[in-house]
């Protein structure tokens, strides 16, 4: 609770608590929270006793989201339509196998097709439904699952037969892979010149994704979107696909859902697209969705069509949300207002305390207490790269230290810099990402600090092996991490004399220093990493330069900086192992 709302509960002033709390080492304001140990001894030094009280059963029924497992467990849940995301590689024919797949199911009277877009889509085969979730990219697929929403039941991967795997392919797949959920893949633009369906499965099956027709279990099914042929052929295959798991929702349940796009309309205010899950969600009921609350005024299917009620698996349009959620936030349907705002109330209390329980990611330094407390089973590892080379030697070696106790999987191995995408695909795994000879950009830099996704950085295969040992054995010693303290990114360079070489910088994140150790990344490899020789700004010699400003700086013993290479600055701090 809030310094004020202990100081309301006690009935004594603020300002007394405020004091208490000084006296005790901590500095808060009149707004800030405080944890229960700390009002519990401000409070017991005031002369009153605390009691430490659980949320009720019914409480944590309400906040608790179940899961899909637990959803079809229900003795009466039925039959429901799967839920399809589109994946793969831009330009190879998402948004046209989509449009294609909606356009045969456009019903006579419907000539303009699809009246709005709302991100989510209903068809029907044979009087079967499929809902299709159109996501902007993996990134936003994995952003999903990383706040909790379990989506998706099944996922087919795009690829161009005249194209190919891509590099981007690859990525969607590892993204898919890790959500642990069936693929079908659709080798589009199977009627243009150079089409090669053969080279596709012979590519995908190198990527671990072996074609049923080779006695693997991944469902190939050839289409062109453009001249619509296959995808009747594709539909059955995913009703196919749905009927062996046997996906099951009880309709009767207060409604459950995931929000997959909303926006601040300007004539009807906060609007959500939300894909039902479990029960039904109709007008007039209240909501809770994240840290908001509201009431169904209206309800609109995915042709824009008012309707009053939605099952399982159905995407629905709402108006009557206080504000607007984002993409991933759970819908749940509470009794009345005051449950509603209860909930939200006691959610952005505990907000703080709940990312950290809820973050799913690991540390090397923990790794082996967790192994002990049977918490782990399993060490995923996401490996980027400088060459293809190094990542295969990394997974070789790293496929070898499984154990009884603990097996190590490899989510994804690439080449190029970590990136956001990759933190993001670890922080829905409870991955730990590792880099050899490569470095993070600013923006994964933040999400990783943001989810404490733990990011491992070698440039000597068997430092990086030893590592993972010790960490998977309890024997690892203290280590020294990496702090990044700010970039800069090279726009001029300067020849002093005949060899010597000064570079022009502007400093596009956080602040760099004389006293920083320095790396030189050209397209995300580690080229040079090193020691600040000078700092100048203008003539003058300067210890630090902040964001938003140019300077010149010159790297001991490195003369080969170009236009366009980045700079990352960092000093280490030691790390006690736990």
């Amino acid at each position: 609770m809030t310094v004020k709302e202990l100081a309301d509960e006690l009935g004594i002033g603020s300002g007394e608590i405020i004091r208490e709390l000084i006296k005790n080492g901590v500095m808060a304001s009149i707004n800030q929270q405080i944890d229960y140990d700390t009002a519990e001894i401000v409070a017991g030094e005031m002369g009153f006793e605390t009691t430490l009280v659980q949320p009720t059963k019914n409480e944590e029924d309400v906040i608790r989201v179940p899961t899909r497992e637990e959803i079809a467990a229900d003795p009466e849940a039925v039959i429901r339509p799967p839920v399809v995301t589109i994946m793969g590689h831009v330009d190879h024919g998402k948004t046209k196998l989509l449009d294609a797949i909606r356009s045969t199911n456009v019903v006579a009277g419907e000539a303009g097709g699809i009246t709005q877009k709302i991100g989510a889509y209903q068809v029907e085969i044979e009087g079967k439904k499929i809902t299709f979730v159109d996501t902007p990219g993996h990134e936003a697929f994995t952003q999903m699952r990383a706040r909790g929403a379990q989506v998706t039941d099944i996922v087919i991967l795009v690829v161009a037969a005249d194209d190919g795997v891509m590099p981007q392919t690859l990525e969607a797949l590892s993204h898919a892979k890790a959500a642990n959920v069936p693929i079908i893949v659709a080798v589009n633009k199977i009627d243009r010149e150079g089409a090669n369906p053969e080279r596709v499965k012979t590519q995908l099956s190198e990527a671990g994704l072996m074609p049923e027709e080779w006695g693997g279990d991944t469902p190939f099914v050839q289409v062109s979107a453009k001249e619509r042929i296959g995808i009747d052929e594709l539909l059955e295959m995913i009703l196919l696909v749905a009927e062996i798991q046997e996906l099951k929702a009880n309709p009767d349940k207060l409604a459950i859902g995931t929000v997959v796009e909303a926006e601040l309309d300007k004539n009807r205010g906060p609007v959500a697209t939300v894909l039902v899950q479990n029960g039904t969600l109709s007008e007039r009921d209240y909501v809770v969705v994240g840290n908001i609350y509201g009431r169904v005024r209206a309800l609109m299917d995915d042709k824009g069509r008012k309707t009053r009620k939605a099952g399982p698996s159905s995407p629905v349009v709402i108006v009557g949300l206080d504000d607007v959620p984002s993409n991933g936030d759970i819908l749940q349907v509470v009794e009345d207002e005051k449950t509603a705002k209860a909930i939200v109330e006691t959610r952005i209390r505990a907000k703080s305390a709940e990312s950290q329980q809820d973050s799913k990611a690991i540390t090397m330094e923990d790794l082996f207490s967790q192994i002990q407390a049977g918490k782990v089973k399993e060490l995923r590892l996401i490996i980027k790269g400088d060459n293809v080379g190094s990542i295969e030697a990394i997974r070789g070696s790293l496929d070898k230290l499984s154990n009884e106790q603990v097996s190590v999987k490899i989510i994804q191995g690439m080449t190029g810099a970590v990136s956001e995408s990759d933190v993001l695909l670890a922080t829905a795994s409870g991955a730990i990402v590792i880099g050899f000879n490569v470095r993070p950009d600013a923006a994964a830099r933040r999400a990783a600090d943001a989810n404490k996704v733990d990011i491992r950085f070698y440039n000597i295969i068997y430092n990086l092996i030893d590592e993972v040992k010790a960490a998977m054995s309890g024997l690892l010693d203290p280590t020294f991490k990496d702090v990044t303290d700010g970039y800069a990114e090279v726009r001029q360079v300067f020849k002093v004399g005949k060899t010597e070489q000064f570079a022009g910088l502007f400093v596009t994140d956080g602040k760099i220093a004389r006293s920083h150790k320095v790396r030189v990344l050209r397209s995300g490899t580690v080229v040079y990493d090193g020691e600040v020789d000078s700092l100048k700004r203008f003539k003058d010699n300067v210890t630090e330069v902040a964001a938003g400003y140019e300077c010149g700086i010159g790297l001991s013993n490195f003369n080969d900086c170009e236009v366009g290479d980045n700079l990352e600055f960092y000093h280490k701090e030691q790390v006690k192992a736990v």
